[in-house]
């Protein structure tokens, strides 16, 4: 029977990445399109951490990797490692998130495995051995429909456009295995984290970004997303003058999310920024500007200076409470 491998990630304090749910439920998908098994790896110091958050997920087995040199994500160490256990286990389909472990590790395995592969897709269809991925091109504005031709087939995944696993399902069998760990040229260094009272942007249920609009100030922005529980994103241009820090960037060559609410104030809406947040549940557009694109895209829209309507929405809000 064919086998999809899904590569689960750890976070640094120890915590199973939440994008990786996301591409064990597309790993489920394909499973059942491809008519395979769904297995799922997890490498690190301690990966035990969570073992039982994954194994019962829908998976038929989760592999296990547990090595002192695994510690801290190097890409020049889990390549080899998981090029073996693919080998080893006769996987038809490798794939992961598409985080910046995942876009960093994905490609180097790929070419390991001597593997086609494709990127941050967004959809599945076909079955047995016909099944093709779909993936954005040119900023989300045409899909392409591939279809990888060599043995082993890797791809990574746009976590909002899959549903999470559920847990609670039937426990997976766990198997440990000793990684072999090849000497890398690269040494860990230190790991500088943003650490920030919000949620996490990729993973916030709410989303309030600004734009140009802002002028630089993000007062009433982060403001409204603390009475919120928000995080706090921004537009390409705001992160390229200096006024947020650029990890906060929302867009093609930022970060995608999909959140419940997604709050753009003094956003126009360009291509770039829209490939990142259109997907959105519901998206609130505040804008001078009638004629911005970002109202294209909106549920709701409001042609006013986003300096008014912020303090007047945090003033309603604090009334419901």
């Amino acid at each position: 029977m064919p086998i999809v491998l899904i590569v689960a990630e750890q976070q640094p304090d120890g915590h199973l990445r939440k994008a990786s749910l996301n591409a064990i439920g597309a790993g489920k998908q394909l499973a059942d399109k491809a008519g395979a098994e769904l297995h799922i790896a997890i490498l690190g110091k301690d990966p035990a951490k969570v073992v039982d958050e994954l194994k019962t997920t829908g998976a038929k087995a989760v592999h296990v990797g547990a090595a002192a040199e695994l510690e801290h994500y190097l890409a020049e160490t889990y390549a080899p490692v998981l090029s073996t256990l693919a080998t080893e286990l006769k996987a038809d389909y490798v794939g992961m998130a598409s985080t910046a472990q995942g876009k960093d590790l994905m490609p180097r395995l790929a070419a390991r495995l001597k593997a086609a592969m494709a990127t941050d897709i967004t959809g599945l269809n076909g079955s047995g051995a016909d099944v093709t991925f779909t993936r954005p091109m040119w900023a989300g504005n045409v899909f392409a429909e591939v279809k990888l031709t060599t043995p082993v087939k890797v791809f990574t995944v746009r976590a909002t456009e899959f549903a999470a696993a559920a847990g609670g399902q039937a426990a997976a069998e766990v198997k440990t295995f000793a990684p072999k760990v090849e000497a890398s040229k690269t040494k860990f260094v230190e790991f500088k984290e943003v650490k920030s009272a919000r949620p996490e942007l990729t993973e916030a249920r709410v989303v309030i970004s600004g734009g140009r609009g802002t002028k630089g100030d993000f007062k009433e922005i982060e403001a409204l997303a603390d009475d919120l529980g928000a995080a706090v994103g921004a537009s390409r241009a705001v992160c390229d003058a200096g006024w947020v820090p650029n990890d906060l960037q929302v867009g093609q060559t930022g970060k995608v999310v999909a959140p419940a609410l997604y709050i753009a104030a003094g956003i126009s809406g360009a291509i770039q920024h829209l490939a990142g947040m259109k997907s959105s549940k519901t998206i609130v557009a505040i804008n001078k500007d009638a004629e911005a694109p970002i109202f294209q895209v909106a549920d709701y829209g409001i042609v006013a200076d986003l300096f008014k309507v912020l303090p007047e929405l945090r003033a309603e809000l604090q009334k419901l409470k």
